[in-house]
């Protein structure tokens, strides 16, 4: 819990009241690994925080085939975000990679939360520019760079999650095939 509150605590001012209250809304949610945090063609339950364990954002394209788009572990947080916001139905699966232990509000906590604290809009807000740009950030290089260069880079960007996700993962995020994973990896070894 210290780590959620750390975490939110980077993005505005709480005090102790407000946290306490914040907490109270908050329920732990244990993933076993290939369990669903949110399922596409479903409306998102919740938002999440990560305490422990790896998730990963995926879809399926027009040819039937499993494409993972992200991966998020530990101290982040975990929505689809517009959706649960709208209470629309998602478009792609949240799923656990290994067992996973959440934090998570329901859209009616997360909504009297945001009625109750004052600045949690704000706060929200950032966290959410934040988790954008990070994603931003690691998914741009995957257009313009070679296979290598990707694999290295995902290497260098995800330290903790490399030895903690199926290669199969690993190979549909960076765009290869598990083949041409397995001679990168042997290449630069």
């Amino acid at each position: 819990m210290k780590a959620f509150l750390d975490y939110i605590l980077q993005f505005g001012n709480l005090n102790k009241h407000q946290t306490d209250f914040i907490m109270s809304k908050a329920k732990e949610l244990e993933l076993r690994k290939e369990e669903y945090f949110s399922e596409a063609g479903k409306i998102p339950r919740y938002v999440g925080f990560v305490l422990e364990g790896v998730v990963r954002f995926c879809y399926y394209n027009n040819k039937g085939e499993e494409i993972t788009n992200y991966f998020v572990d530990e101290n982040n947080f975990i929505s689809d975000q517009q959706k649960f916001e709208t209470q629309v139905a998602a478009s792609d699966y949240i799923q656990a990679v290994t067992d996973c232990k959440l934090l998570v509000f329901s859209k009616k906590d997360w909504d009297e939360i945001g009625n109750t604290i004052v600045g949690w809009d704000s706060i929200t807000g950032l966290i959410l520019k934040n988790c954008l740009l990070k994603t931003i950030e690691r998914r741009s290089p995957l257009v313009s760079e070679d296979a290598t260069t990707r694999y290295l880079s995902f290497i260098e960007q995800f330290p903790t999650i490399i030895n903690r996700v199926p290669l199969s993962y690993v190979a549909s995020y960076l765009g290869i095939t598990q083949q041409s994973l397995s001679r990168i990896r042997k290449n630069i070894r």
